[in-house]
């Protein structure tokens, strides 16, 4: 999987934008429970009141708050906080202030003059403390009974009448005043800042309410602004997550394209020795199917990968910082969704292996089935095909299926073990709710970032599970792409030689087909002048074709040399080589398109005059005129529209259309007419008199008026020369004329 990576390299752009859009994703993502918790618990329980460091308080308030504070603490009071009184402020400033402070009408408030986070901190560190005692001071006046256990004094309850608890606290000796105090903060030591900060609040909101402050207008102002930072921290979550799927899809898009382009462009390279080792249906899976799994895989690694550790990794330190007491619950979640995709993987991951075995499988039948449909309704076995099919059709369902039902199975266990662990939280934090020691806020914020840390784990879980597959899919394009061709072009090429032209020079060339123990064909040597027709014939088997096969470079000869024009045809490339040859095989092959296209297939520049001239001299100018559409007439995939001889006309008038200097034609006489045959053998040494042509043949006719006549028997020469000269001294070619020539013919 990781040599695929190496053709990201176009996309290195792409892939660093979506890093940064998958950062701005989990991060946006990351602070929306905050904001939710920030409403729960600011928003509603503290009515939009964030902190203990007052806006504004009374003077009087102030007189026994400094009575509470440290030197330091009144110090940073004095330097932050301003008063307000209409003796030093002007007229214009005193009636906004009015219209904010009614109660700045019959008492002097201090207001805070500073907006810096750093420093309201530290306002809100020193005074929240101090502010929950001072509550409790106001709340002792109207209820001494409620002071006795507040203050631990039991003596309170006995204040005489008119007689506030402040005034008692003041006339206390310093080391009761001292002690009452350790008490008091020995009892809030234990309590989370943020509780002590929430239970400041309610003087907070109860001084805001004597000055006349409107506590329903700060509450909205809270939950609206927050509301709407949280709306737009959505919204931005929400076109990061659209243009990371965008840009994945273009890069998995862009590799699907590239390794198409890299398996088809390698596999037009295969000699016939490598496309013994694929069959065809599975180069076109590993080319469509194949390229398909790796690109789905490549669209989640790019969503996940990066994703995926940012969320889990900042939801453990989120959820840590809310709070540490329910980490262990964190810990349960991701050990159950981990142990339940270890089962589910370990089962799984040999049926991911098996499965693109299986789609060669069926396509290989499926394609054997459509090629040989004549054949197979001719032996009635349509029977026989439809089981083959049935059993490699099941065989990849049943498998299909069980993959199926197992990641079916793993969602509902998936959303079990999150739920479960949801009740887990509430269930826990319920209780330490109820003991106040963290807010409701908080217990609802650490619950999402638990399910963000789980989703992080199933979210690459999923990832591995599809890894399997998407992996055999990879190193099976890899082995085509990285696959050593036999045949290629030399390292230093030379040019041909402009004195002969066409000339073929065969010398003690041996050929062994890979892997097997016998050579096809044996210390073979001859020449082909140019001018002159070269045939071959012997029996089936006797290596006429793999001799054929061997000038363009199809296969490489094992031993000796093969020369055209002088030169040793591995010396050239294989561009120049086959430029000069027109090859035409023994089964007639036409391309989807049209009869012109067909026919200018070695050059599409070829002139129209050329083009008729080709279909004229293969006989197939007749059966194209007489089409509505002439030479623009539709051919289907494969030729299928037109008839084998029509086919092979065609595919000769291709090869004559490229005018080459070497001919080469593979029984490809063999569909024709005994007329045509003739009509068009004539038409050749009339036409391409100055070309070389060798000429592969089963029918002895075919080549009774070539110059040289070379049999081929179990691979090696038995005899070359005329049609005469063999009959006289040639067993071999006796034996296959008397066989297809009547006595007449044989002694004319």
């Amino acid at each position: 999987m990781l040599k695929l990576f190496k053709y990201l390299k176009t996309y290195s752009l792409h892939i660093l934008l979506i890093i940064g859009l998958l950062f701005i994703q989990a991060t946006t993502d990351l602070s929306l429970p905050d904001y939710m918790s920030n409403i729960v618990n600011v928003g509603i329980q503290q009515g939009g009141i964030s902190d203990a460091a007052l806006e504004v308080i009374r003077e009087s308030e102030y007189e026994k708050l400094s009575f509470l504070l440290t030197e330091e603490e009144n110090q940073l009071f004095t330097d932050y906080y301003v008063l307000l009184d209409k003796r030093n402020l002007s007229e214009k400033d005193y009636e906004n202030y009015i219209k904010k402070y009614p109660l700045l009408e019959q008492e002097s408030l201090y207001h805070l003059n500073t907006k810096d986070k750093g420093i309201l901190e530290k306002i809100n560190q020193a005074l929240s403390k101090k502010l929950l005692i001072l509550y409790g001071i106001n709340q002792a006046d109207s209820s001494p009974q409620d002071a006795t256990q507040f203050f631990e004094m039991p003596n309170i309850a006995n204040i005489p009448e008119g007689m506030d608890l402040f005034t008692v606290l003041k006339n206390l000796p310093e080391e009761q005043i001292v002690t009452i105090f350790d008490e008091i903060n020995k009892k809030l030591e234990s309590m989370p800042q943020s509780m002590i900060t929430q239970s400041a609040i309610l003087y907070v909101k109860d001084e805001y309410q004597a000055i006349g402050m409107d506590l329903s207008k700060i509450q909205n102002h809270y939950l609206f602004n927050t509301g709407g930072m949280m709306i737009l921290v959505a919204l931005l979550s929400m076109v990061a997550t659209v243009l990371v799927g965008f840009l994945g899809a273009r890069v998995a898009a862009g590799l699907g394209k590239i390794l198409r382009e890299r398996v088809f462009k390698k596999v037009t390279t295969f000699s016939n020795t490598e496309f013994d080792d694929f069959s065809t249906a599975s180069l076109i899976t590993r080319s469509t199917n194949d390229i398909q799994q790796v690109q789905t895989l490549m669209v989640m690694l790019l969503r996940v990968v990066f994703y995926a550790p940012i969320l889990g990794i900042g939801g453990v330190m989120k959820a840590l910082r809310t709070n540490t007491s329910m980490a262990w619950i964190i810990a349960v979640g991701v050990m159950a969704i981990l142990t339940l995709v270890i089962v589910l993987f370990s089962v799984a991951m040999p049926r991911f292996k098996k499965v693109q075995k299986l789609v060669d499988k069926v396509n290989l039948v499926i394609r054997e089935s459509l090629v040989g449909m004549l054949v197979i309704r001719a032996f009635n076995t349509e029977k026989h095909e439809e089981n083959k099919f049935d059993q490699a059709n099941k065989d990849l369902t049943n498998t299909n299926l069980f993959i199926s039902r197992m990641m079916s199975t793993m969602m509902p266990l998936m959303m079990l073990i999150m739920n479960g662990v949801t009740l887990l939280i509430v269930w826990v934090g319920a209780k330490q709710v109820d003991l106040g020691t963290i807010q409701v806020g908080d217990m609802m914020a650490f619950m999402q970032y638990t399910m963000q840390i789980i989703m992080s784990f199933l979210m690459i879980s999923m990832v591995s599970i599809m890894l399997p597959r998407a992996s055999v899919s990879a190193s099976r394009i890899i082995e085509v792409i990285d696959k050593d061709v036999a045949i290629q072009n030399p390292t230093h090429p030379k040019p041909f030689q402009k004195k002969a032209r066409g000339l073929v020079e065969f010398k003690n060339v041996s050929f062994q087909y890979p892997g097997a123990n016998d050579y096809v064909l044996d210390n073979i040597s001859f020449t082909a002048m140019p001018g002159e027709t070269t045939a071959f014939i012997g029996s089936t088997g006797s290596g006429k074709s793999t001799l054929i096969n061997l000038i363009p470079r199809f296969y490489d000869a094992t031993k000796g040399e093969i020369l055209i024009d002088g030169m040793n045809i591995k010396n050239v490339t294989l561009e120049d080589l086959r430029s000069k040859i027109g090859y035409v095989p023994q089964k007639g092959i036409l391309f989807s398109g049209t009869i012109e296209s067909n026919i200018k297939y070695g050059d599409i520049d070829i002139p129209d005059e050329i083009m008729n001239k080709a279909s004229q001299i293969a006989q197939a100018e007749s059966f194209i005129k007489a089409k509505e559409d002439g030479y623009q007439s539709n051919i289907a995939q494969g030729g299928n529209n037109v008839s084998g001889g029509q086919k092979q006309r065609l595919s000769i008038a291709r090869a004559l259309a490229k005018q080459p200097e070497i001919f080469i034609f593979d029984d490809s006489f063999s569909a024709l007419d005994y007329k045509t045959d003739v009509t068009l053998r004539k038409a050749l040494k009339d036409e391409i008199k100055d070309s070389t042509i060798l000429i592969v043949a089963q029918r002895i006719s075919t080549i009774l008026d070539a110059e040289k006549i070379i049999v081929l028997d179990q691979g090696k020469i038995v005899g070359e020369g005329t049609h005469k000269e063999l009959l006289a001294n040639c067993q071999v070619y006796k034996e296959i004329a008397e066989s297809q020539l009547s006595k007449e013919e044989l002694a004319s």
